[in-house]
């Protein structure tokens, strides 16, 4: 294969506020699972930079969940889709497909011999079923309930039981197969959002919005004590997560902290403060091995230290909206990427290690549309808050100095030598010199849609929606334009010169690229075809001599410039998500985002 896909950093979980997130364990211990949008991610517990994605569901995932064997994962979507799928071969093959019920799947549970499953949620006509993972077949019925059913659970001993937990406040307790309903558990004075048997099934713990947990006989369904006196926990409570003896369990709350109980003597172990940012309320928790981790109202991922209870001994970061754009940028040797995203959130990642950072302090407020790094080492961030931002990669801290207020919207920003930099707004071009603003144009016979600064730091080029390359000139302090324009096939969606200026290469919404050579006055040197959707985003390869592109029909070409047939066509590089940003880190690894909110690294290899 010409191509080879490297590394990918996943998104983090896709949270709500007031709703648990439910994560999935592998039964060998090794990975964990959760959801964002319409991706099932897997991700190695030790070393999170190893993920896998998972991307058939036509709809939102809410939950998915290894079978005890660890050979299939089944996942749950919003619209009552149960997929069960390979978890041995890259390919994910789908083995079964149900549809237990219509309506959005909040949680699910297999039996310890991996041949039943319990999917529950919000049906209309029923919240759950029991199905025979085979055929689908009903092996009992989830009742007892008047109101969606949020957490569902089998005991993994035998006799069989099983339990749930409802907005209607109360749990139910039910025997099998086939499960049919014995009776409820009323002591929850509101929603009951989680339901776990212990591991040896001799325990049922509920834990509910009212603050409460409660300890259950896990054969007979008897309650037996709750934890923490009055409450366990001064919120909600989101989740609970058993120790692999049985002997302590873990729960997440909304008070912004997460709680270790031990069992015999039904007294609180650790207490970790999570924060005290409403993000920092805690609504999912996995106890698998020696790793106990939450996940954060942020989406951040937390592995928690029982030594050290104020600090987590590691936290994953990410982005859980689609990310907009990205940049890669070398620092003292190490190469990172920077990524831009919906909810105006701009992270970097350690290229190497995939270990995902933000900048401090208040930045963005709504989405970033494009970053550069400039030749002083700022990220120069243009957002749809009216503003372009200039961030120092050395201090790694947002300043409200730096932020340059527009008249308009800016869609694209570009840097170049000499402290210069062109926003393109709406209706609007503006120069910026040393983080300020210095000149405007804005009598356009044109709408701009992207520009970049050629490295003699004089002529720009700006891409129209008019299907022209319109070229200008910096004077001093001002922008003119040169007279010139170049014609692409349809409006141009992204432009960039080469890195030793040699060419300039256009991208537009009629699928075609055009590479124009600099010295011989911009003459057409070659047309690349291949995208079957409209082009988005272009890139050059450090040797300049290749560049990429990516398009909505969720490809990706490596083109060489001096032959058009020379290229190297990837497909599915985000299944089911289009690429909308990508990037070089050296000669053969190329960079790419979508709005599947993860960011992959591709090693080429030119034959």
């Amino acid at each position: 294969m010409p191509y080879e896909l490297s590394k990918v950093f996943a998104s983090l979980p896709q949270v709500e506020r007031g709703v648990s997130k439910v994560l999935g364990g592998d039964p060998k211990g090794n990975n964990f699972l959760y959801t964002n949008g319409k991706c099932v991610i897997i991700r190695n517990i030790d070393n999170p930079a190893i993920a896998d994605i998972y991307t058939e569901h036509a709809h939102q995932v809410t939950v998915a969940k290894y079978a005890p064997s660890g050979f299939y994962i089944a996942s749950g979507d919003i619209s009552g889709k149960l997929r069960i799928w390979d978890t041995t071969q890259k390919e994910h093959i789908l083995k079964y497909e149900y549809q237990p019920f219509a309506g959005r799947i909040k949680d699910m549970a297999w039996t310890e011999d991996s041949k039943r499953i319990a999917a529950v949620g919000e049906g209309r006509e029923k919240f759950g079923a029991v199905l025979l993972w085979d055929t689908g077949s009903s092996v009992g019925e989830i009742s007892g309930h008047s109101k969606v059913v949020n957490s569902v659970d089998f005991k993994q001993t035998r006799p069989y039981r099983l339990v749930t937990g409802s907005d209607d406040n109360s749990a139910a307790f039910f025997e099998g197969p086939p499960f049919k309903f014995k009776f409820t558990m009323n002591d929850h004075t509101r929603f009951v959002n989680s339901v776990k048997f212990s591991p040896d099934g001799n325990r049922i713990a509920t834990a509910g919005a009212d603050g409460q947990i409660f300890i259950y006989d896990g054969k007979t369904g008897e309650k037996i004590s709750s934890l923490g006196g009055d409450k366990a926990h001064s919120g909600g409570i989101y989740a609970v997560g058993w120790s692999p003896d049985s002997t302590q369990l873990l729960s997440a709350s909304g008070d912004k902290t997460a709680k270790l109980w031990d069992l015999a003597s039904t007294s609180l172990v650790t207490t970790f403060n999570m924060g005290s940012d409403v993000l920092d309320q805690q609504l999912g928790c996995l106890w698998q091995k020696n790793n106990l981790l939450t996940v954060s109202l942020s989406g951040n991922i937390n592995y928690l230290d029982k030594n050290n209870p104020d600090r987590p001994l590691r936290i994953i970061k990410g982005h859980n909206k689609s990310i907009q754009c990205l940049t890669v940028h070398k620092t003292d040797g190490r190469s990172y990427i920077y990524t831009g995203s919906h909810d105006g959130h701009i992270n970097f990642w350690d290229a190497e290690t995939g270990v995902s950072e933000n900048f401090k302090g208040k930045g963005h407020a709504n989405q970033v549309s494009r970053m550069i790094v400039d030749e002083s080492n700022q990220l120069v961030s243009c957002s749809m808050d009216d503003t372009v931002r200039y961030t120092s990669l050395a201090k790694k801290e947002y300043s409200a100095s730096d932020a340059v207020k527009l008249d308009f919207q800016p869609k694209y920003v570009a840097a170049g030598p000499g402290g210069y930099a062109v926003a393109v707004c709406i209706g609007q071009l503006v120069l910026l010199k040393d983080k300020r603003k210095v000149f405007v144009i804005d009598q356009l016979e044109f709408e701009p849609s992207c520009a970049d600064i050629h490295l003699g730091g004089v002529t720009v080029a700006v891409g129209g929606s008019d299907g022209k390359i319109h070229l200008y000139s910096i004077q001093g302090n001002t922008l003119t334009y040169d007279g010139k324009a170049l014609s692409a096939e349809g409006p141009v969606t992204d432009l960039a010169f080469s890195h030793n200026g040699a060419y300039l290469a256009a991208c537009d919404a009629s699928k075609i690229v055009k590479v124009f050579t600099v010295a011989d006055g911009y003459a057409e040197k070659n047309s690349f075809y291949g995208h079957h959707a409209k082009i988005v985003c272009l890139a050059w390869s450090p040797d300049n001599e290749h560049f990429a592109t990516g398009g909505m029909d969720m490809m990706v070409f490596v083109w060489t410039v001096s032959n058009a047939d020379a290229r190297i066509k990837m497909p599915d590089t985000h299944r089911l998500h289009h690429v909308c940003s990508l990037g070089w880190l050296n000669e053969h690894t190329v960079v790419t985002t979508s709005h599947d909110s993860s960011v992959k690294q591709w090693t080429i290899t030119y034959t």
